[in-house]
């Protein structure tokens, strides 16, 4: 246990803390998820501070939202503090029983409809945008190539019209962007039906309740409120692998919407075609509509979604070359480069410092270090060669023709930039030249991206590329 005096410093800094995340969130916010938290303790070894939550749908809608921000409040109160870990205490894992009350409480306070799952599903009157984050909007969400496909086909789900294609399955890696477009499904369409009763769940929320009318033999009820619904929007439908009772039961249930012109949609990390466990006929109907893929967000894309976030901060001032950093090198997932600015810029604004590239640096290290991708000289060789059309050998080459020159200095750059490689390891790879051969390099191509138009094209088109 800790010591009385700790508890009562860590409890003052946390009033502290507290306070300031209410000016930062509001009210609703804070009350339903800050305030809520309660303190643990912190591991002498390894700098982790305890934050407990009653539920685990709490703990995790916390973890992905706030743990940055938290944690960096705590580094800033208590040096001794490196990490928070945000959990439901070992002693209450069990979920609470979740009333209509509840349920539109957590609505109005823009919570997920994981979290009123079954205050939903349980009651059969209640209609409305349950669960329904309301910052996760069509008009919030930012379109380029990768996603545009995707878009437009939430879009078409979610309009007046009936839609020429149900289900609508959605595609994509963590944090690319499909949770968001359910969520603006949901808002779409019931601005188009004001009545219209929605469902949003996880799939592995559907298994919890499902088990739980199982074992309190209401099947019966279950399965007739959840056919009651005018759309049906599941999250993370690999969760519900190799449950054959709960399959069975979302495959009648689909069969029953889909006959009443009701809209589903669903999404997952995988194909349907890629679930394994999933019985034929599931996945039959899941496949029966249109997939949409959500492929990996380009470099522009990143910079538009990042540009998109600023508005929120203005007239904070970011450094156009913090954006192009941000985006060249966090380049997992959307979630992570959105959460990369967040933490930057709360850092700033708590310290009072500018926005600056060597504050990102220091300060997303973690983030950076995740997502950095080792990028090697043979590819960069490769990679510069069939964009020039040259041929491999030309990089180790003492030929000195301008078609061959120019390619071979914009690979020691590339190799400078996106490699850890000093000048005489990288001069080593291109036949043994001088570490000076490879700094004028280095130092032209910087030189003529400034003057040249065209070179600074190449040069972005070969970084899209390698990083892509």
């Amino acid at each position: 246990m800790m010591e009385d005096a700790e508890a009562v410093n860590l409890a003052a800094d946390w009033a502290d803390i507290s306070q300031g995340l209410r000016k930062d969130l509001g009210h609703q916010l804070h009350s339903q998820w800050i305030r809520p938290i309660q303190l643990g303790g912190i591991d002498k070894d390894t700098g982790t501070l305890d934050l407990y939550l009653p539920t685990e749908f709490a703990a995790n809608w916390v973890n992905d939202r706030f743990r940055d921000r938290l944690q960096l409040a705590w580094k800033i109160a208590r040096s001794e503090v490196r990490q928070v870990r945000v959990q439901v205490h070992p002693g209450r894992r069990q979920l609470p029983e979740l009333h209509l009350e509840d349920s539109r409480r957590a609505a109005n306070d823009g919570a997920s409809a994981i979290a009123v799952a079954a205050g939903t599903i349980g009651d059969s009157g209640f209609t409305g945008s349950v669960g329904l984050d309301p910052s996760l909007t069509f008009a919030a969400f930012v379109t380029g190539e990768a996603n545009v496909l995707a878009c437009n086909a939430a879009q078409r789900m979610a309009a007046t019209e009936k839609p020429q294609f149900s289900p609508l399955y959605l595609k994509a890696a963590t944090g690319q962007g499909k949770t968001h477009l359910l969520h603006a499904i949901g808002h779409a369409y019931l601005q188009a039906h004001p009545r219209a009763r929605i469902f949003y769940c996880s799939a592995e929320r559907f298994m919890v309740e499902f088990v739980q009318a199982l074992k309190a033999n209401q099947m019966i009820e279950f399965k007739g409120r959840l056919r009651s619904f005018d759309l049906l929007l599941v999250d993370d439908i690999q969760f519900i692998i190799g449950k054959a009772s709960a399959q069975e039961e979302l495959l009648y249930t689909i069969d029953a919407l889909l006959a009443e012109g009701k809209r589903l949609v669903f999404a997952a990390d995988r194909a349907p075609q890629a679930l394994d466990g999933v019985e034929p006929r599931l996945l039959s109907r899941l496949s029966m509509g249109l997939v949409a893929d959500i492929q990996a967000a380009d470099i522009e894309l990143r910079k538009k979604i990042l540009e998109s976030k600023l508005s929120r901060f203005a007239p904070l001032s970011v450094p156009e070359d913090v954006i192009d950093f941000l985006a060249r090198t966090i380049t997992r997932n959307i979630r992570e480069l959105v959460g990369g600015l967040n933490k930057l810029i709360a850092y700033a604004q708590l310290t009072g410092q500018e926005v600056s590239l060597q504050l990102a640096e220091e300060q997303l290290t973690d983030i950076l270090s995740a997502n950095r991708r080792r990028i090697t000289i043979d590819e960069i060789q490769r990679t510069v060669c069939q964009f020039y059309r040259i041929d491999r050998s030309e990089m180790s080459s003492k030929r000195r023709a301008r078609a061959v020159v120019r390619p071979r200095q914009v690979a020691m750059y590339l190799s400078k930039v996106l490699t850890p490689r000093s000048y005489p390891e990288i001069g080593r790879k291109f036949g043994g030249r001088d570490h000076s051969t490879v700094i004028h390099a280095v130092r032209l191509i910087e030189d003529l991206r400034q003057r040249d138009a065209d070179m600074d094209g190449d040069v972005r088109s070969l970084l899209r590329q390698l990083e892509s």
